[in-house]
C-alpha cells in the first residue's frame, strides 16, 4: 500500500470531509444536560453509522449514562493494532447571547489569514476525532483496507466526568486491549509546531475548614485572648511554600524525577517565550521554583495551589468578627510517580502539625489521579514524530501538558498501554466558550498527518 495516493484522496475529499463533520457538528451532544439525552444517543447512532458504512464491525454500547461508540477493524496479519480514543459530547452553550451564530449549525468563515469552522465541539472533540475517521475513510478508499488493525472507542461523557469511563473498561478490557492507544484531544505547540504530548500532570484537591471557638466571637470582646481561625489558616497556607518556591510537605518531592536533559534541550529549542507568557496576563516574575524555568514549572514539575480561602465576615460594610471556622481548598498537580493518595495524607499531617491547642480541622477530599508519563523509547512515538515532520514541514517535538487528560492513564492502569496524545487544535480554538471554532487547516493537514502515522506505524 502506497501512501499518496491517500493523501491526494483526502485532499480531492475535502469538501465532503467538511459536510460530514457539518452533520456531526449539528447534533446537540450536550453529556452534562439531561435533555439532551436524545441527543447523545442520536450521535453515537450517527458515528456508529459513519464507521460501518466504511467496514467496520461498529456497535453503540449502553451504559448507565451515555452510550459508549465500539468500532473495530482488522488489518493485515502480524500488523500493529491501535486503540484510537475521542469523545462525541460537548459542552453548553451558556451564555448563548455571545455566540454570533447559532453554536448547532456550524459555518465556515473567512478571517482573511486563515478559515475556520466556528460551532460547538468544533475543535473539542468531534473535528479532532473526525480528523482520524477521515485519514481511515481515504486508506479504505484507495486500498480496500486499512494498512494495520484499528479499534476506534468514542465516548460520550467526556464534558460530565466520564462516570461509565472505569467500569466500561474494566468490564471490556480484552475487547479494548492493542499494542498502543491513540487520544486526539490536545493541539499544536504555539499553534504551529506539531507534537506529542508525553507527560500530563495528576490532580489531587483538597478543602479543610479550620475550627475553633463554638461560635462567632466580638473581636472588642474576645480579640487577642481567643485564637483566630483565619490566621491559624494563614499561618498553615505560608508553611506550604519555602523562599524559593518550593513545597514543604514532607516527602513531597521523593517520586519527582529530574527531566531528561534530551528532553530539556528539546524544550529549550522550541523557543517558549517566558516574558510574554507571563506578560500576556499582567505578570513578569516567575513565582514557584526558582532553579525552573516557566516551561518546566509548568509541564514537569508539581505544584501546590491556593483555589479558595473564606472566612469570617465578606459582606458589605464591616463586622468586627472572630470567626468560628475559617476555609480552603487547595489542589496540587502532580507529576511523575507521585501517589496522590500517599500525598493526600502527607499533606493533612503537614496540616495537624501546625493547629494550636483548641483547634481542630477537618478535611473533605475532592478527588485524584496520577500523572501520566510515557514510554517514548516505543518506536511508535518517534516514527509518528517523524510523520508529523514531514507532513507540517516544522520538526515536531515531544511536549509536555500542565493540564489532566485522566484517560491517558486510565489506558494505562486498567488496559496496560501506554498512549500517544496528537491533536491538532490551536490555543485561540475557544473551547469551552462562545463561538468555539477549529482551522480548517487543523483539519485537513491533521486528517493528512493521521495518513502518514497510519503509513509509517503499519512499516516495521
Amino acid at each position: 500500500m502506497t501512501l499518496a495516493p491517500v493523501l491526494d484522496r483526502i485532499d480531492a475529499d475535502l469538501p465532503q470531509a467538511l459536510e460530514r463533520l457539518k452533520d456531526l457538528l449539528r447534533i446537540p451532544s450536550i453529556s452534562t444536560d439531561p435533555a439532551f439525552k436524545a441527543d447523545c444517543d442520536r450521535t453515537a447512532d450517527w458515528l456508529v453509522a459513519d464507521l460501518a458504512s466504511m467496514g467496520f464491525e461498529a456497535s453503540k454500547r449502553p451504559t448507565p449514562g451515555h452510550p459508549m461508540v465500539v468500532a473495530k477493524y482488522k488489518g493485515p496479519e502480524g500488523a500493529p493494532h491501535l486503540l484510537f480514543y475521542g469523545h462525541y459530547d460537548v459542552q453548553p452553550v451558556d451564555p448563548l447571547e455571545l455566540w454570533d451564530n447559532d453554536p448547532f449549525d456550524p459555518q465556515i468563515e473567512d478571517l482573511g489569514d486563515k478559515k475556520v469552522i466556528r460551532g460547538r465541539g468544533t475543535a473539542d472533540d468531534k473535528g479532532q476525532l473526525m480528523t482520524f475517521v477521515e485519514a481511515f475513510r481515504a486508506w479504505i478508499a484507495e486500498h480496500g483496507s486499512l494498512p494495520l488493525s484499528v479499534t476506534v472507542f468514542l465516548e460520550g461523557e467526556e464534558e460530565s466526568g466520564s462516570p461509565s469511563l472505569i467500569p466500561f473498561l474494566q468490564e471490556n478490557a480484552d475487547e479494548l486491549k492493542a499494542d498502543l492507544a491513540v487520544i486526539c484531544d490536545t493541539g499544536l505547540y504555539d499553534g504551529r509546531v506539531p507534537s506529542i504530548t508525553t507527560m500530563l500532570r495528576g490532580l489531587l484537591g483538597e478543602e479543610l475548614t479550620i475550627k475553633a471557638a463554638s461560635r462567632d466571637l466580638h473581636s472588642g470582646s474576645y480579640g487577642g485572648a481567643a485564637i483566630n481561625p483565619i490566621r491559624v489558616l494563614a499561618d498553615i497556607i505560608d508553611s506550604l511554600h519555602d523562599d524559593q518556591g518550593r513545597i514543604t510537605i514532607e516527602g513531597f518531592y521523593d517520586d519527582v524525577p529530574e527531566l531528561p536533559e534530551e528532553l530539556r534541550q528539546q524544550w529549550q529549542g522550541l523557543g517558549f517565550d517566558h516574558s510574554r507568557f507571563l506578560g500576556d496576563v499582567g505578570l513578569s516574575r516567575p513565582a514557584g521554583e526558582q532553579d525552573r524555568t516557566p516551561l518546566e514549572m509548568i509541564w514537569s514539575r508539581p505544584t501546590c495551589e491556593v483555589n479558595g480561602i473564606w472566612g469570617g465576615y465578606t459582606g458589605a460594610g464591616f463586622k468586627t468578627v472572630l470567626p468560628a471556622e475559617a476555609h480552603a481548598k487547595i489542589s496540587f498537580r502532580l507529576v511523575g510517580q507521585q501517589d496522590p493518595l500517599k500525598l493526600r495524607e502527607a499533606f493533612r499531617a503537614h496540616v495537624r502539625a501546625r493547629l494550636p491547642e483548641d483547634v481542630e480541622v477537618e478535611f473533605h477530599g475532592h478527588g485524584n489521579s496520577p500523572a501520566s508519563v510515557m514510554t517514548i523509547t516505543d518506536p511508535a512515538f518517534e516514527k509518528s514524530l517523524q510523520a508529523l515532520t514531514e507532513e507540517w514541514q516544522i520538526p515536531a517535538a515531544y511536549t509536555g501538558a500542565g493540564g489532566s487528560i485522566p484517560i491517558a492513564g486510565y489506558f494505562k492502569t486498567y488496559l496496560g498501554m501506554d498512549a500517544m496524545l496528537i491533536g491538532f487544535g490551536r490555543d485561540d480554538d475557544q473551547i469551552h466558550s462562545p463561538n468555539e471554532k477549529y482551522d480548517l487547516e487543523s483539519f485537513h493537514k491533521g486528517t493528512r498527518s493521521w495518513a502518514r502515522i497510519l503509513d509509517k506505524l503499519a512499516t516495521k
